[in-house]
């Protein structure tokens, strides 16, 4: 059945720019906490289980919130999640900055990982509803590339404002509230995605097509919806054990079981920036090409191969440099860009965010538990701890291979109009 294009907004790029500023938002989020309670350590006396705490906190927000805004999403519409989350960024941001205590750090943490995790599935959404066939693999990979431009952003004002105490920590936490603000504005000049309001109109008028009648939670778990739901689900969560750890460990990692310096470990990073970034590029000229599989393939055995690098040769200076450069090709093709992607092709619209909230949040939840024990796993042996992710790396890629090597060029847009004559199991 042809494609319903008055289920298109207008602007696609516009949308995608200010959409797409949420995942600017939650990497900057995340990369900011971490200085900023460094700073406020000596001024407000932070212990260091109390920053773990926070830190805790604010990845347990995230998590929680992608589940419950990606809900929210699809039962109230995009826009006024966004707006509201929008807000309570603004609102947690500005309470860190004038925080002088730990219980407000730890309210205000909370607040804002919940804020920025339910920003992400509902700013998904928003971008791949204004898009068409013809770019929307590549709009949502423009999203992420707002991502990394977050991370970077944030790491050199990091550095610009670590000696500055207390006002470093708070120039931060502005950048967030005011970058917020500006997202807020632009969002209002976006209404409501037509295709959503389509669906919420269909379902309230009893019009029996599959976007109508695939609302409910339960239908992830049943019929054509179940197995690209847990293979994502499952993809996602297990790679990202290994791009969570590389970012949250990297420097500890080469320091404690290469014999790096510290500064070294952490200059190491700065030429992968703009690989990264051409890596990002690369992703969404194929995005929406029939060679993406193909580069999925050759991602994964990359991912892979990046971290046998140190298990065969060893964590090193000149091994770190080598696992990166074949990791970049990993994770630019068969990592987070094509998980958002799949994710936002293989749903119906009224269930759309909900899946990709809760994929967020699995995979945000594993990457916590396994952070908790990465120093201890490191400590008994290297080797085997890169072994053990290569092999996550491996069964995640394994399962999406298995699933979308049939599915990759289903699109739900094309198919969701039409009448939904089968009833739901």
């Amino acid at each position: 059945m042809p494609q319903l294009t008055s289920g298109r907004a207008t602007r696609p790029w516009w949308t995608a720019v200010v959409s797409g500023m949420a995942s600017y938002i939650d990497a900057a989020a995340i990369v900011s906490f971490g200085t900023a309670m460094v700073l406020y350590q000596a001024v407000l006396g932070l212990t260091p289980g109390e920053i773990g705490l926070a830190s805790g906190g604010l990845t347990l927000g995230i998590a929680f919130g992608a589940i419950i805004g990606g809900r929210m999403g699809d039962r109230f519409g995009r826009r006024p999640v966004f707006t509201v989350t929008m807000v309570l960024i603004i609102a947690a941001a500005l309470a860190l900055a004038f925080a002088g205590s730990f219980p407000v750090i730890m309210t205000a943490a909370l607040l804002l990982g919940l804020g920025t995790g339910a920003d992400l599935p509902v700013s998904l959404s928003t971008i791949s509803e204004a898009a068409s066939d013809e770019n929307r693999g590549k709009l949502i990979g423009f999203s992420h590339l707002l991502w990394a431009a977050g991370i970077i952003a944030c790491s050199f004002l990091s550095a610009g404002v670590a000696s500055l105490g207390k006002l470093g920590a708070q120039i931060l936490f502005f950048h967030i509230a005011i970058v917020a603000v500006l997202v807020l504005i632009g969002r209002l000049t976006i209404p409501e995605s037509s295709t959503w309001l389509i669906a919420r109109d269909e379902r309230r008028r009893g019009i029996k097509t599959v976007r109508a009648d695939r609302a409910s939670v339960k239908d992830l778990l049943r019929g054509s919806y179940r197995t690209p739901f847990l293979a994502l689900l499952g993809f996602y969560a297990l790679t990202n054990l290994a791009a969570n750890t590389g970012g949250q460990f990297g420097s500890y990692l080469l320091v404690n079981a290469g014999g790096v310096d510290l500064q070294t470990a952490t200059l190491i990073g700065l030429p992968f920036i703009p690989l990264g970034i051409v890596g990002a590029l690369w992703f969404m000229k194929i995005a929406d090409s029939s060679k993406r599989f193909t580069y999925f393939k050759v991602g994964a055995i990359c991912w892979v191969a990046s971290q046998l690098v140190y298990v065969v040769f060893g964590i090193s200076l000149t091994t770190a440099i080598i696992a990166g450069l074949i990791g970049l090709v990993g994770s630019s093709f068969a990592s987070e860009g094509i998980m958002k992607v799949w994710t936002q092709e293989q749903f119906p619209t009224l269930l759309r965010t909900t899946a990709q909230g809760t994929i967020i949040a699995v995979a945000r939840l594993f990457a916590a538990l396994l952070a908790t024990v990465t120093p201890l796993l490191v400590a008994l042996s290297p080797n085997l701890f890169y072994l053990f992710l290569a092999i996550v790396i491996a069964a995640g890629c394994g399962i999406a291979w298995k699933v979308f090597r049939t599915r990759d060029r289903h699109d739900e847009f094309d198919t969701e109009a039409q009448k939904d004559v089968v009833p739901v199991a």
